[in-house]
């Protein structure tokens, strides 16, 4: 196997605990791989404004992959080295679907998440009470999206939706599915829909970033445990699942490690990288 060179790491259920934190042994594995020369990069559905400082405050974190790959920022100089947003029409026409369905939608637009001040009153008491404070500080809100979207034609990266149930969350996700046949669905955690513009996911974000650097697939490594890590768990050349992963990823997975309460990070990082 080729010596790894670059490791891609799901944030939530993967990095984070249950309790949003980085465990010691976790975060000396991350610090221990960057210290060896490794390329270690959140790899989120989230916006690059998102991301966790406790993640990107690691010495030696360069890089970002977020909006599930649409977007892969170089931290040290700011310049987006992968850019995969939506066409105009298509994005307004996804909206123009969300919109009868109802949630907590947000829509990723050049690394800030927007919601309308409307939705962000009604709506928030259907995001998990762990992640509120995330929804509180990294939302703007903005009066009408349709406006957002029109002003903003090329810089769409993602759509986030959180349903109060799986049912409403399931029709939305078929009518979708119907009307916008070609972009790419997701979900990262119970309750959620994710949309990204056609054939963009995190590992073709991964692949193309790896291919920036100058590194083979077998030097890459990724880790994951939702539908949006599938992708890139299979495309890299070493695809790790956590325990706690959906079956959908240990299926695709080279590895499974422990879970994300019980280090799996640190595991996959001290056997396969240091």
């Amino acid at each position: 196997m080729s010596k790894i060179r670059l490791i891609a790491l799901d944030l939530d259920g993967t990095v984070f605990n249950d309790w949003k934190e980085i465990s010691p042994r976790t975060l000396a594995a991350i610090r221990a791989a960057l210290q060896q020369g490794v390329d270690v990069l959140p790899a989120t559905g989230r916006t690059v404004a998102g991301v966790p400082k406790e993640f990107l405050e690691i010495p030696g974190v360069r890089y970002a992959l977020t909006s599930n790959g649409a977007s892969v920022v170089d931290l040290l100089t700011g310049e987006r080295l992968v850019s995969m947003t939506f066409d105009a029409g298509q994005a307004q026409h996804a909206f123009d679907i969300l919109e009868l369905f109802g949630g907590m939608l947000s829509v990723f637009i050049n690394g800030q998440s927007y919601t309308t001040t409307e939705n962000a009153r009604s709506s928030l008491e259907i995001v998990p009470q762990n992640l509120r404070e995330y929804f509180r500080s990294t939302r703007n809100e903005v009066p009408d999206m349709h406006r957002m979207i029109k002003e903003h034609p090329h810089e769409i990266e993602k759509f986030s939706i959180l349903y109060p149930n799986e049912d409403v969350r399931d029709r939305a996700w078929k009518a979708v599915a119907a009307g916008c046949p070609e972009l790419e669905i997701t979900s990262s955690i119970e309750r959620n829909m994710e949309l990204n513009a056609p054939g963009v996911s995190k590992g073709p974000g991964l692949m193309a970033l790896a291919e920036r650097l100058g590194l083979a697939r077998g030097e890459v490594m990724a880790v994951g445990d939702s539908g949006n890590d599938r992708t890139m768990v299979a495309l890299a050349g070493l695809g790790v699942a956590m325990g706690n992963a959906t079956e959908e990823i240990k299926q695709v997975a080279d590895v499974i490690t422990a879970d994300n309460n019980h280090d799996g990070v640190a595991e996959a990082i001290e056997k396969y990288v240091l």
